[in-house]
């Protein structure tokens, strides 16, 4: 069943800042005339309500959004209530959804190439992963990825966190994750990513990761701070390395039928409440990720390892990655690196 009520429809763009966007189809009057009226659209994603995606992001957009008080409504449905990543993105291209919140890794099942945006070390930081989806390097990358998902659009992206290893044993340079079974999820970018770290990569499902760490059947995983400490796994590891191996993306996606249904009031409400999440995201997961950090400090639960040697990871890694990826996946990757400062 189609969960979003609306009153009108007339062809229109969504061009947001974030990242170039072109209309599909239409009607070919003036978007400034399409839309309006009262508009109710879902937005999903499938974090906690108290991780930053959720009361940093999904919360938000849909405030800053009704604010405007320009006829929009947003329903939020956090814990994967409308389903897992892959269910929800065929829901966004059917228009069943209209707006989620996926990691790079869960698009490309749509696009591959997406997936880049989650290779380790591809970005220097939080910063730049927001500034290659602000200042037109991202733009060939969304347009590829609306051609081939057949019009979803992406709306902005941000970083909820740097990725790091636990394990228990410390690990401080490549050579340390010899013999180690480190769990990685499943998607062809992540399992790219163990061949680059040279990991020996598990697949074990998320919600299956902390009795597999229990039980001995992996040794080790990496996460954003604040995953693991969702998921309590320093309960069952004695170390979290500071690797800073990846960025944990989410990309901001709007389905097809987006493009009918806003006027340039609501469009601009809209750009402005996803632009304020953004700009909350990286203070919002600083914070918590320091309350995360100073509660284990406290509770003596794990052993944090701060000398990491990234350089010598992100080097190996962009050596393989150079030599590995073909076509649009390598463009996408050089266009990232090559958007460092």
């Amino acid at each position: 069943m189609n969960l979003v009520h609306r009153t009108t429809a007339a062809s229109a763009a969504v061009a947001l800042p974030l990242v170039l966007l072109t209309a599909c189809g239409g009607s070919g009057d003036d978007p400034g005339d399409a839309g309006g009226g009262q508009v109710e659209l879902t937005l999903a994603h499938s974090y906690t309500e108290d991780q930053p995606q959720h009361t940093c992001g999904a919360q938000v957009i849909k405030e800053e959004a009704e604010a405007a008080d320009v006829g929009i409504t947003v329903e939020v449905y956090p814990n994967s209530q409308l389903g897992g990543d892959a269910d929800r993105i065929a829901s966004v291209q059917s228009g069943d959804v209209d707006i989620d919140i996926q990691g790079a890794s869960a698009l490309a099942a749509v696009y591959e190439p997406a997936g880049v945006v989650d290779a380790t070390y591809v970005f220097d930081d939080d910063a730049h992963l927001v500034r290659f989806f602000t200042d037109g390097s991202a733009d060939q990358l969304a347009q590829d990825f609306k051609d081939a998902s057949g019009g979803v659009s992406i709306l902005g992206a941000w970083s909820a966190g740097a990725r790091q290893f636990t394990a228990n044993e410390p690990i401080r340079e490549p050579e340390d994750l010899d013999g180690l079974r480190m769990r990685f999820p499943g998607s062809a970018q992540y399992l790219l990513n163990a061949q680059a770290l040279g990991a020996q990569a598990t697949e074990v499902a998320y919600e299956e990761l902390y009795l597999a760490l229990q039980q001995g059947v992996v040794d080790g995983q990496e996460n954003p701070l604040t995953n693991i400490d969702a998921s309590n796994l320093v309960e069952v590891q004695d170390y979290v390395s500071m690797s800073d191996h990846g960025q944990n993306s989410n990309l901001i996606v709007a389905a097809p039928t987006f493009d009918s249904e806003l006027d340039d009031d609501q469009r601009a409400a809209l750009e402005e409440a996803v632009a304020a999440a953004v700009e909350q995201m990286p203070g919002c997961v600083e914070e918590a990720e320091r309350e995360i950090l100073e509660k284990w400090e406290q509770e003596g639960s794990v052993e944090i390892v701060d000398d990491v040697d990234q350089e010598a990871f992100a080097q190996q890694t962009d050596e393989w990655f150079r030599a590995n990826l073909e076509g649009d996946s390598l463009a996408v990757y050089e266009a990232i690196r090559g958007s460092a400062q």
